[in-house]
């Protein structure tokens, strides 16, 4: 029996086992952590929708000491001072922070399946917040009559026409960005009826199926 080889046979499958092993170990180990990572996510992510009905409303003031007192569940937009206001009470169904970035205004009701791109939102002159599990509001203005959103916007009050409003949000971190798409219908004087139609992530997969 040549020992010298057995030897070498034996060192070599050692080496294979601890390898195998090993394999195992680093694979369990980013798997535990790819978990840990997702956990943490998913504690950071908001997730915005209208307020429910039953929630109390919120005094929302804006630039030049103009202010809207928006009922829970409900949206305003009405025009005062040479200005559009526009207002919709939130709550936050996730559980992290909301950190508002932008917003994006239609006339009529929008319902197209495309994302729309984050570069296309106006951004927001006032750090707006939700907190999870908790109400809060989002705000904006048109204050240029010879904008053509803001002609827009003046008539669709006028028509009492339903409106679209897709707000980008995210995490206190910057990431997890989503767009949520309301619809505001008319309601009784300059109060619309909120609802949230369309959810889209930006910065991670689109959980739907592709079609």
């Amino acid at each position: 029996m040549d020992w010298t080889t057995v030897a070498s046979l034996g060192t070599a499958a050692g080496t294979l086992v601890l390898a195998v092993a090993t394999f195992a170990a680093v694979r369990s180990a980013n798997l535990a952590a790819r978990t840990a990572e997702r956990t943490l996510q998913a504690g950071l992510r908001p997730l915005l929708l209208p307020s429910r009905q039953d929630d109390g409303d919120q005094k929302v003031y804006f630039a030049g000491g103009q202010y809207l007192v928006v009922p829970g569940g409900r949206a305003i937009v009405t025009e005062q001072s040479d200005a559009i206001l526009l207002t919709i009470s939130l709550r936050n169904a996730g559980s992290g922070l909301a950190v508002l970035h932008g917003w994006r205004f239609y006339r009529h009701d929008i319902r197209g399946e495309m994302r729309p791109a984050p570069a296309d939102f106006t951004g927001q002159t006032r750090d707006l917040y939700v907190p999870g599990s908790d109400t809060g509001f989002w705000q904006g203005a048109f204050r240029d009559p010879a904008d053509p959103a803001y002609e827009a916007a003046r008539q669709a009050i006028k028509e009492r026409d339903v409106l679209t409003i897709d707000l980008l949000y995210g995490d206190f971190e910057g990431g997890q960005r989503m767009i949520t798409r309301f619809i505001l219908r008319p309601g009784r004087d300059d109060v619309l009826v909120s609802s949230a139609i369309r959810h889209w992530s930006v910065d991670r997969d689109d959980p739907r199926p592709a079609r």
